[in-house]
């Protein structure tokens, strides 16, 4: 397959900015034309090997982050939005979406916005019973989306949490145990920590200063959620600067957003960036190995893996996600170019769904978009016991994966056959964007293609597609 050619004009416009260069004195640095620099940074160009090796000479600057960023995530975006039936004359050319992720990020931003907000409203026509009794019922995105937005476009990677988080880790020095370490640090606060045969994972009692924990919690929970109530009480000042510069529309979402760089500061003071990665890289990112070396469970040492973006130092650029049994994706993230659908379920294809058949097995895959990349999936499923007879099981399977390019890193790669063309399954995104003709599981058709209903003929389909 051959190589991509670099479109980064905004990255390009971007650091020239931040540099506080005119665009003469950034093109005599990265030694080409006035004209030539014009025409990469709007993206009537790719970038040349000499510009990509000037950036990093001369202003030591990354250059894995000039082909990761929002746009991909944007031209996903964009496209499942435009496969909406309200679009009856058909999408825009893939080449039009890249241009403008690229050259108008803030329209794109801009147009997802307003399609997310019809269609928030459309599901309240729908359902106009439940809508007129809400009141102050307002047309701005769900919180919960927000949040979850807001999370996908950061690469899921909060560098000031993170480091916070490193340093806590630091600071317990010859301590040991961080669940102990943790719960000193609460004492010093001046709080209590008990356990009790209660559902609730986490309860906190400001007035009393007292945290109560689930006993019937696996011990990495509880250990995930006492780190959890050190980020609310000792990097609260963090948490809401990190907030402030978000600028969520709603209180709820804030609140959401909270509760989420909470949770980020947890799993990373359990698993340390830096002491995470080298384990990732020495073990090859087995995951019960690091599950064990760190006190975490799978589905948090997957999630931590799928984090290690940090500038200068990242780790293999994973994708996460975690279903549940009817194929809703409830976690999502993605350092590669796999992007998930935003609405509805992932590909039935994919292994993540086989997992609820096998319990407590790993499924590999190898697995290849409509766009010609190639991955290596691996899934699990982590139901979550309620921990007593009776008590409602949860029942989730997740699944994490790269390229194929990274295999030789992974110990689940040993044995598989990457040369091999039909070792590779065919997978997409979401059916209504997906270009492949032959599927056998396709749920709907694609709106990119037309429909011809033969009367005297049936295949797997009730249609075929031109």
């Amino acid at each position: 397959m051959p190589a991509q050619k670099l479109y980064a004009g905004a990255k390009l416009r971007e650091i020239r900015t931040r540099l506080g260069l005119t665009q003469k004195d950034f093109a005599a640095k990265l030694g080409v034309s006035l004209p030539y620099l014009n025409q990469m940074e709007n993206n009537n160009r790719p970038l040349s090997t000499t510009v990509v090796l000037a950036l990093a000479q001369e202003f030591g600057f990354d250059v894995t982050e000039l082909g990761q960023g929002d746009a991909e995530r944007m031209v996903t975006d964009m496209r499942e939005a435009l496969a909406d039936p309200v679009f009856a004359d058909g999408p825009p050319p893939l080449a039009d979406l890249r241009l403008t992720a690229s050259n108008a990020p803030a329209l794109a931003r801009a147009f997802l916005e307003l399609h997310r907000s019809y269609r928030q409203t459309h599901e309240r026509l729908a359902s106009l019973d439940e809508a007129l009794g809400r009141e102050g019922a307002q047309l701005q995105p769900s919180p919960w989306e927000e949040v979850r937005d807001f999370f996908h476009y950061c690469d899921n990677y909060i560098d000031a949490v993170d480091r916070a988080a490193e340093h806590f880790a630091q600071l317990l020095g010859d301590e040991g145990d961080i669940r102990a370490a943790a719960i000193r640090r609460l004492s010093g606060k001046g709080i209590s920590v008990r356990f009790a045969h209660d559902p609730a994972l986490r309860q906190f009692d400001s007035e009393t200063g007292v945290l109560t924990l689930s006993a019937l919690a696996p011990p990495e929970t509880q250990t995930f959620q006492l780190l959890l109530q050190v980020a609310l009480l000792r990097q609260n000042a963090l948490l809401e600067a990190t907030l402030d510069l978000a600028r969520f529309q709603s209180d709820a979402a804030r609140a959401i957003a909270k509760i989420g760089l909470a949770n980020y500061f947890a799993g990373a003071a359990m698993m340390p960036y830096r002491v995470f990665l080298a384990a990732a890289q020495e073990t090859r990112h087995d995951l019960e190995r690091l599950a064990a070396r760190f006190g975490a469970s799978i589905e948090q040492v997957a999630h931590r893996l799928s984090t290690l973006q940090r500038p200068g130092a990242k780790g293999i650029p994973f994708f996460f996600v975690r279903v549940d049994q009817a194929g809703t994706i409830t976690k999502r993230h993605s350092a590669t170019r796999l992007q998930f659908a935003r609405f509805g379920g992932a590909c039935p294809l994919w292994n993540v769904h086989r997992a609820f058949e096998t319990p407590g097995r790993f499924l590999r895959q190898l697995a290849e978009t409509p766009d010609g990349v190639r991955y290596i999936s691996l899934a699990r499923d982590v139901s979550k016991p309620g921990g007593h007879f009776g008590a409602p099981v949860r029942r989730y399977a997740i699944a994490l994966g790269c390229e194929v390019k990274h295999a030789g890193a992974l110990v689940y790669a040993d044995g598989m056959d990457l040369g091999r063309d039909g070792a590779f399954e065919p997978i997409g995104i979401s059916c209504r964007i997906c270009e492949r003709v032959a599927c056998h599981q396709r749920s709907v058709p694609p709106l990119e293609r037309k429909l011809r209903i033969p009367p005297d003929r049936r295949g797997v389909l009730p249609y075929e597609l031109e």
